[in-house]
């Protein structure tokens, strides 16, 4: 077994990458490295560490369960080291070149993502941010195993070494097509409060990237004694305002998102006939990444954007 003296320390990182990649290639890719480097890398990290780390697997690598047994004290100390690297002076972001995931619906895609987007041009050119999809059963789990840095969620209970912070709350409107017939022989003009019987008789289209069939607009519409007709579902936000765009079904959507796309799409906005507790959003990240002052420059950035989208100021 190697010990600290004769051991490259630089080997680690590789370590660290073809656990995240599966793959020499792409392990490469994310260090900026040859296959055939990695590849070499490999081979001194298994005579090192005195195991085979990485059995064939048709086009990939199966870590070995020692390997397993590596990945989170090994992403510990790497983060412990950048951490200690970045405390050698203030902190430029302008000369960063971090790279995060962020998992969030694609809300943030509309509503976050473009003016961070002009916000990193500005301020750190050389930063990489990537929205990934939302995994809801699942925001612990990624950001446990690295998978993501930071998740943008609806309030949830957390374990002590999951970090959150409250960014908006947000209330819901309801949005259907312009000239919809029903709602034109109702006489209801934009901004009304649709009629409980009119809301609860068309059909819905509801937000669910697991494919579930209530959500919120449920659990309010049954504090009076009614339900309504969910006939569709959709794992992204701007699949169900499309499909209430083409059709005569209606949507509960974030009210901020619904003013930023209904005239774009030909939708007009009305409130809810029952009262919905508006939803906390929570920025939620790992403790271990907390002192890291690229991350916490970061979340500055986010929170900063996303409290305007409060619904409760």
């Amino acid at each position: 077994m190697a010990n600290l003296m004769n051991f490259d320390l630089n080997l680690l990182r590789v370590l660290d990458a073809l656990l995240r990649e599966g793959s020499t290639v792409r392990a490469g890719q994310r260090l900026g490295l040859s296959q055939p480097a990695v590849s070499a890398a490999l081979g001194r990290l298994r005579a090192g560490l005195n195991d085979e780390l990485f059995l064939r697997r048709g086009k990939g690598l199966e870590p070995t369960q020692f390997a397993l047994s590596l990945e989170a004290p090994l992403r510990d100390l790497l983060d412990g080291i950048q951490i200690l690297l970045s405390r050698g002076g203030p902190f430029d972001p302008a000369t960063s070149t971090a790279r995060f995931k962020i998992s969030g619906s694609d809300f943030f895609a509309e509503l976050l993502m473009p003016e961070l987007a002009e916000r990193l041009l500005r301020h750190a050119p050389g930063m990489r941010v990537h929205l990934v999809d939302l995994v809801p059963d699942n925001y612990i789990d990624t950001l446990e195993r690295y998978e993501v840095d930071l998740a943008l969620v609806p309030a949830l209970a957390l374990p002590d070494r999951i970090k959150a912070q409250p960014v908006f709350r947000s209330s819901f409107s309801v949005i259907a097509r312009q000239d919809h017939p029903c709602i034109a022989q109702a006489g209801l003009a934009p901004g009304d409060m649709m009629p409980m019987d009119l809301f609860c008789d068309l059909g819905h289209v509801l937000f669910s990237p697991e494919g579930n069939a209530r959500a919120m607009g449920d659990a309010a519409l049954a504090k009076v004694g009614r339900e309504r007709r969910v006939v569709m579902t959709m794992p992204v936000f701007s699949g169900v305002y499309r499909a209430v765009a083409g059709s005569d079904l209606i949507a509960l959507l974030p009210t901020k998102l619904a003013r930023h796309i209904a005239g774009g799409v030909g939708l007009c906005i009305y409130a809810p006939p029952m009262a919905i507790v508006p939803v906390q959003i929570l920025m939620i990240w790992h403790r271990r990444q907390s002192g890291w002052p690229a991350h916490q420059w970061l979340r500055g950035q986010i929170a900063g954007l996303l409290a305007p989208l409060d619904d409760m100021r």
